[in-house]
């Protein structure tokens, strides 16, 4: 039997106990996760009272014998660092409150196929997924282009981008469960003939507000960019318009060879080269630097479309040899399968941080280790209470049983220790700190598959072709052939890139005895639960956005979104322990921080992915990250940031540039709204300008001009 980590106290025992709760962070924890009747009653008394439901609730999952001392485990690692993501937070041990919720967070729809019954039937199971208090992402580019001929209909298609309007409003009708709207990410070929559109989407006013948007970048295109040679967009024929369109299939001017995830439909090749590829019309030639320079201007001035490196997702997947992934969760730290569902974790980096801005500062490896070891059982455990509303995705999970366990408070932690995020010191820290908690995951995870079992995919068999064998070309030198079958523990213990890395003693352990699940690691945005339960702690692997700044949050009732003071986790630190006067950008020499208290606005693009990039070797399946520049950031500095994500290697990348002409970030500072102004014009025709942080009377409720002109723009008011 797994030991369980024996712990010294039930109580926090590092420096940021000591640091008061601000009223924001339980403000949020009230609204968000802590679990009331409907009467509106408490059942959780206080913070405490929420960590010991979600303990209890994933001790019940245990042998009835062994719920009481992992209760006490469980707890303590929840009083420690241990935070469970927001579905599992607000939903778990709330059965009798909430019966149809689910504790998972990342979800991906089935391919959606490129005729109405498949759209629609697609819809139906994403409703049902995001009432279920889930996050859902989906792949267009699988439909037809605007314009194309459907023979069933004797008409033409309007394309995919009117097909996800009808996502989009179905998202905004949905309220999701506990309180939250419903998330969606939406991803999209770079080759397919309607990119471009699918890029400038959101330059529309109020559409497809409901959704995150990446393009699926490959590294044809994007050597295509650098070479600035042509790029062919195009789409799946079936058969039957090869012969009654006359399509030379050799021409490749008019054909290209494309591997597709719609199996069956289109015109396949059986052998050669191309063996297993379907055949696709090109429809537009264009420069590659023509397609990418949509995408930068749209970036820059929108922030979306974000970057998804599809090719490094599939390369570096630990499930290569049975999955074809094509989309993500809402964030993108998830990449994952047709009906893929996973859970999420993180851990607060403060709470191993001793003697907090001096020369003493360290990180407590040992407690660090211990927290990482309990709360992989916890998140294991989740699987058993997944709560998901199809079928199809309670199988994909129980079958792979992948969690995402993660991090946050990073960027404050760093501070605490007196470190600049993006140095070689940090940069350093943050590999080490990664490679720790993956480290101890796969561990955990081989003693749980001892006591529990291995995920189900580990024993069955998967049969060798030539498409596996071109891919890990080490395969054949160790004496597999087409035809053998080979179990999946071999093909992820021995074959994944990412297992790889490891010692052999690990890839050989996994690939001999089989392991607990197929992923153990991420790192997600954690908005909200490091605003709430870390006190503000830096949000995933970000630095600090500002130190006091200003965030929009939605109310339940109120018309548009309201403005709330936050100070950062390591301010509030900083201000307890060393100087209550300390405040950023005060030129008085009492209150002046330290160097090492930079945010976002001061860091260099490239330490924000050379620290992503240092992460990103250890975590296996991905990290939601966003560069925010400043407002005035060159153009060509910016385009330079997407080149030197591409050559570290990162699996995605994702930029803000604070851009009040198109709309507002959940996170605003004072300096920007005080220099934005908006003008409003009154039913008499007059305009009136204003400040972005002045407040307006309007409709009874008082607003700030920025999120007041943001909700009418965007044509939300009055509806949260």
């Amino acid at each position: 039997m797994l030991n369980a980590v024996p712990s010294e106290s039930t109580q926090e025992d590092s420096e940021s106990k000591k640091i008061p709760f601000q009223s924001v962070s339980e403000d949020i924890w009230d609204k968000k996760y802590r679990l009331k009747s409907k009467k509106g009653d408490f059942i959780d008394k206080d913070i405490n009272g929420t960590y010991a439901r979600v303990a209890e609730a994933l001790a019940n999952v245990e042998e009835p014998k062994n719920r009481k001392l992992w209760h006490k485990e469980f707890l303590w690692a929840l009083q420690n660092g241990a935070i469970p993501a927001g579905r599992i937070t607000s939903n778990a041990g709330a059965l009798d409150h909430k019966p149809a919720t689910s504790t998972i967070n990342c979800t991906v729809s089935g391919v959606i196929e490129d005729s109405m019954t498949d759209i629609l039937d697609k819809v139906h199971e994403a409703g049902l997924t995001l009432k279920a208090g889930c996050g859902i992402g989906y792949e267009y580019s699988t439909l037809r282009p605007k314009g194309a001929f459907v023979a069933g209909a004797g008409a033409y298609t309007s394309g995919p981008l009117s097909f996800m309007d009808i996502y989009d409003r179905m998202c905004f009708t949905v309220s999701s469960a506990g309180g939250r709207r419903g998330a969606q990410m939406a991803t999209f070929d770079i080759a397919h003939p309607d990119v471009t559109d699918f890029i400038k989407a959101k330059r529309e006013d109020g559409r497809l507000r409901q959704f995150n948007l990446s393009c699926l970048i490959t590294k044809d295109f994007m050597e295509a960019v650098k070479l600035d040679s042509d790029w062919k967009l195009a789409f799946p024929v079936t058969e039957k318009e090869v012969k009654e369109d006359m399509l030379d299939l050799t021409d490749p001017k008019k054909i290209v060879w494309k591997n597709w995830p719609v199996k069956g439909k289109y015109l396949t090749e059986t052998e050669g080269a191309n063996a297993g590829k379907v055949a696709c019309r090109v429809y537009k030639i264009i420069k590659a630097r023509r397609v990418w320079d949509i995408i930068m201007s749209s970036t820059y001035d929108y922030a979306e479309p974000g970057f998804i490196l599809i090719d490094r997702v599939n390369e570096m997947n630990n499930n290569w040899f049975c999955e074809d992934i094509r989309t993500t969760n809402p964030c993108g730290e998830q990449p994952l399968p047709p009906y893929g569902a996973c859970l999420l974790g993180s851990i607060n980096l403060t709470k191993f941080v001793n003697h907090p801005f001096t020369d003493k500062a360290s990180f407590d490896w040992d407690k660090y280790k211990k927290v990482i070891s309990t709360f992989t059982r916890m998140l294991d455990n989740v699987v058993e209470i997944n709560g998901l509303p199809l079928e199809k995705q309670r199988t994909e999970i129980a079958r792979k049983r992948r969690h995402g366990m993660g991090y946050l408070g990073l960027g404050s932690s760093l501070s605490m220790m007196q470190m600049v995020y993006g140095d070689d010191e940090s940069i350093k820290f943050t590999e080490e700190v990664t490679k720790v908690l993956a480290q101890i995951g796969w561990e955990i995870g081989i003693e749980l598959a001892k006591e529990k079992g291995v995920a189900p995919i580990m024993d069955e068999e998967f049969k060798v072709n030539a498409e596996m064998l071109a891919k890990r070309p080490e395969m054949k030198k160790d004496g597999h052939k087409i035809g053998d079958k080979v179990k999946g523990k071999v093909l992820l213990g021995r074959y994944s890139r990412y297992m790889q890395q490891f010692p052999k003693k690990l890839q050989d352990q996994i690939a001999e005895s089989g392991i607990r699940f197929t992923h153990h690691s991420s790192i997600a945005p954690t908005g909200t639960i490091s605003l709430s339960l870390a006190n503000n702690a830096s949000n995933g692997i970000e630095p600090s956005f500002a130190h006091h700044y200003s965030r929009n949050v939605i109310r339940e009732g109120k018309k548009s979104k309201e403005k709330v003071d936050v100070f950062s986790f390591e301010l509030l630190a900083y201000r307890h322990l060393i100087n209550q006067k300390a405040m950023p950008f005060s030129e008085k020499e009492d209150e002046k921080l330290p160097n090492y208290f930079i945010d976002s606005s001061t860091i260099k693009a490239k330490a924000h992915v050379d620290i992503q990039a240092a992460s990103q070797k250890w975590i296996d399946s991905s990290i939601s990250k966003t560069i925010n520049v400043p407002t005035d950031y060159d153009y060509e500095d910016f385009k330079n940031i997407y080149l030197y994500a591409y050559e570290k290697g990162l699996k995605g990348c994702t930029t803000f540039r604070f851009n009040p002409e198109a709309f507002q970030g959940v996170l605003v500072t004072d300096k920007d709204l005080e220099e934005t102004s908006y003008q409003f014009t009154l039913d008499d025709g007059a305009k009136v300008e204003v400040k972005g942080n002045e407040e307006i009377e309007y409709d009874g409720e008082t607003h700030s001009a920025a999120n007041l002109y943001d909700a009418l723009k965007e044509g939300y008011y009055g509806k949260f």
